[in-house]
């Protein structure tokens, strides 16, 4: 009885991992999609499109983008983590998925719990703005009108926990100016608010942004990288120009739901590695001022885990929160 006993769960076992290499075999025989938790028209989406494009190519099977915003990117995410964990459903995901881990506690879900690293997709600096009708040329003159009218200057995000949210909230502790949060439903609404004038100011990323700027649109104040942006080499980085120290980005990358077979994110990463080697994606991006990242799954997952706890000293030092 023993010996029929292991005998049938070795042909259980078996007969599983067959399936599974079968599944990854076929990977993927119908429409794979990506869904973005964020609005139409931001980085995620117009980065989730390249990505798509190229592996409908390179696998001859459909990947198409769905955008799902709302609630700073939860609607979105929940709704993957719910989903079949087969490789059909991607998810786009950014630094506010790793800030909202400590930033907001009530989620129905857990992000290194319910879903598996897959890839990165690139990362690009932030543009701080602001409308022409604010009366500072520069960031030093900003930081001055601040400090002179504390709680009367506002700035947007696309909403809680997302890169801009963060990187107003690290330049408010960094700078030590009272500026006023308004979240929006997603960064085109929060971009649209600064081109009105109804907000005054905004962390936007660069690669959607620099347009508006050289449009007269918008007044740059200062990037958030390091070291200045080759796309806007005038403007200077916000640590240069009055917060020494301040750095601030935004990254993409793709997860699948937990469960979903090692062979198929083992693919996936492949393809997406393949996409953002190549030349003319490296090209075009560096005009946009986005910068291809490249890693392992295993890899991935490690930079996941290492900007959750970064993010959260970030949120408890900044003192920032939901509202």
């Amino acid at each position: 009885m023993a010996y029929r006993m292991r005998f049938c769960a070795l042909i259980g076992a078996l007969a599983l991992g067959l399936l599974t290499m079968a599944s990854a075999q076929d990977y993927p025989s119908r429409a794979v999609r990506l869904v973005v938790p964020f609005g139409a028209g931001g980085p995620a989406d117009v980065y989730a499109r390249i990505i798509a494009q190229h592996l409908s190519e390179q696998f001859k099977q459909s990947f198409y983008v769905e955008d799902r915003p709302g609630a700073g990117s939860i609607i979105g995410t929940d709704a993957v983590a719910k989903a079949a964990p087969d490789g059909y459903t991607l998810l786009v995901m950014s630094n506010t998925h790793t800030t909202n881990e400590s930033l907001i506690a009530n989620k129905p879900f857990q992000l290194m719990r319910d879903f598996l690293a897959v890839a990165p997709i690139n990362y690009s600096d932030l543009l701080m703005v602001v409308h022409p009708s604010v009366p500072a040329k520069d960031l030093r003159e900003f930081i001055a009108l601040a400090k002179r009218e504390p709680g009367k200057l506002n700035y947007a995000s696309s909403g809680p926990g997302t890169p801009y949210h963060m990187a107003g909230e690290l330049f408010k502790a960094m700078s030590g100016t009272d500026i006023v949060h308004v979240p929006h439903k997603a960064s085109g609404d929060a971009r649209t608010s600064v081109l009105g004038g109804h907000v005054q100011m905004m962390f936007d990323a660069i690669t959607t942004m620099a347009e508006n700027v050289r449009a007269g649109q918008v007044r740059a104040l200062a990037t958030t990288g390091l070291k200045r942006s080759a796309l806007m080499p005038d403007v200077p980085t916000v640590s240069e120009a009055g917060v020494p120290g301040y750095e601030a980005t935004i990254w993409l990358g793709i997860m699948v739901p937990a469960g979903t077979p090692k062979d198929i994110v083992d693919k996936l990463n492949a393809e997406i590695n393949k996409v953002v080697a190549r030349a003319d994606v490296k090209e075009a991006w560096a005009k946009q001022g986005a910068v291809p990242m490249s890693m392992s799954p295993a890899e991935f997952d490690r930079y996941l885990r290492a900007d959750i706890e970064k993010w959260a000293q970030v949120v408890k030092v900044s003192g920032a929160k939901v509202n």
